[in-house]
């Protein structure tokens, strides 16, 4: 019977999208099939169950999720498509060969080395000039973000630890350069291999996997997903990132945005709620009639920004099911991103699979116990931080439990001396973890027994918008 619903324009053009839907969905099924096949698992034959009552078939979304690409500081879900498509854009990203690295055992945890690089390297014109790209200025590269994620297939579950940049640690090569004990950043300038072996060799942190991500890889990997959500509590502002939040409230930050909240370390929000900043060079006296505080956390605050960013980037990129942006997706993934040699796309899709329902709620974040001091580096006297032990070890040992092993080359203490490694007990129920707390230049930090550190109020969190 002819009624008018689906004739003429408007019902042709329904018609069409029911198919393009279906289409999308059988993509998704031959995509499981396809990885099915590949790991020898054999499943029964399921139909395709649809309506016809004008709202189109039903998605699937069990299979949505096609590849996992965890990035410093980040993880990409990555859902739709076709599976040729993505062996092509997998092919295309930059692999790195990244020596002492230890295997992985089926189905047990597994560690991620996420590097943040301060490279500028592909960002011109205008974003040029807002991240120090100029001719002459910041050359080469150096970690300006240092995570380490850790993976428990079994459990489900997934921790993040952040290494401060300024952490001194013992070098294993360089010395002639930097000395015996430098930051932890000098490392990467000599690529990731060096860092993974120095993380290793002070900490006993076993690597398996390394990822980097440089400025544009951060910024396309977030244009491309259409941006992030967060509530700023307050307008906010960062004089050198470039960060501009003109006012409060849940809102999505897309584009330039996104690196600067992710690299902010000199962070300011305006408790008059009101977008007021004065040109730049202003005085804190200036700043502060205008309603502006300062977070002097510095880098403490950025990890805590950054660990906001990457929630968020996780709910948004796993939501995602329209081919043509999973497609957009793909496509930028290559342009700033170095991933591991020995990640297999389908490894990262059965990680994908088994990981497509995690609620970021239950992402733990953690930073390595510290305390700021002031030691002689090349005969100058200069801020740094300095592990602080036992909590350090209590960290680690909840944390990575019988992965971690004993550091070969410790880091050094305030007096630039090796510490010496505590051996701590944790029984297996044990479930706090101890994180460093937030200190201002020169004031003695303590670390207390919470599983996630507490995060500012005027820190920006992921929300979802209305």
């Amino acid at each position: 019977m002819v009624d008018g619903r689906h004739s003429g324009p408007n019902g042709s053009r329904r018609q069409e999208n029911a198919k393009r839907k279906l289409a999308n969905e059988q993509r998704l099924v031959a995509l499981g099939e396809a990885v099915d096949r590949k790991n020898g698992i054999e499943r029964r034959p399921k139909r395709v169950a649809t309506r016809t009552s004008g709202s189109g078939p039903r998605i699937t979304k069990r299979r949505a999720i096609m590849i996992a690409i965890i990035i410093a500081g980040l993880i990409l879900s990555l859902t739709g498509g076709s599976y040729i498509y993505a062996q092509l854009k997998f092919g295309s990203i930059q692999k790195i060969n990244v020596a002492g690295e230890l295997p992985t055992i089926s189905g047990e945890p597994f560690n991620i080395l996420e590097i943040g690089s301060d490279s500028r390297v592909g960002i011109t014109g205008k974003l040029g000039s807002q991240t120090g790209a100029a001719p002459g200025q910041t050359p080469g590269q150096r970690s300006d973000s240092v995570k380490i994620m850790h993976v428990d297939p079994g459990k489900g579950t997934i921790s993040v630890l952040s290494i401060p940049r300024d952490l001194m640690v013992t070098l294993l090569q360089n010395q002639s350069l930097y000395g015996t004990y430098n930051r932890i950043n000098v490392n990467f300038g000599s690529g990731p291999s060096l860092l993974a072996q120095t993380i290793t060799a002070n900490f006993g942190i076993p690597i398996n996997y390394t990822v980097t991500v440089s400025f544009q890889g951060l910024i396309n990997a977030a244009t491309a997903i259409g941006g992030v959500y967060l509530n700023f509590p307050y307008p906010s502002a960062d004089q050198y990132s470039g960060l501009r939040i003109h006012h409060a409230g849940c809102q999505l930050v897309t584009g330039f945005q996104t690196l600067a909240v992710s690299r902010s370390r000199h962070f300011y929000y305006n408790v008059k709620g009101i977008w007021n900043w004065p040109r730049y060079g202003a005085s804190d006296a200036t700043l502060r009639s205008l309603g502006w505080y300062y977070d002097g956390t510095s880098d403490f605050g950025r990890i805590d920004r950054q660990n906001a960013f990457m929630e968020a980037f996780i709910s948004r990129a796993k939501g995602l099911y329209n081919p043509l942006t999973i497609n957009k997706l793909l496509s930028k993934i290559p342009e700033g991103i170095q991933l591991d040699s020995k990640f297999s796309l389908n490894e990262l899709i059965g990680l994908a699979v088994k990981f497509h329902r995690f609620n970021t709620a239950n992402l733990n974040t953690y930073t390595m116990p510290n305390y700021s001091t002031i030691v002689q580096l090349g005969g100058i006297p200069q801020d740094v931080l300095i592990l602080n032990e036992p909590a350090a070890q209590q960290m680690l040992t909840t944390m990575f439990g019988s992965q971690l092993l004993s550091p070969t080359n410790p880091p050094p203490n305030a007096k630039l001396q090796p510490i010496v490694i505590p051996t701590i007990t944790v029984p297996s129920n044990t479930t706090t973890t101890t994180t460093a707390t937030k200190t201002k230049k020169h004031s003695p930090t303590t670390t207390t027994t919470n599983p996630t550190q507490a995060v500012p109020s005027f820190d920006p969190k992921p929300c979802v918008p209305k």
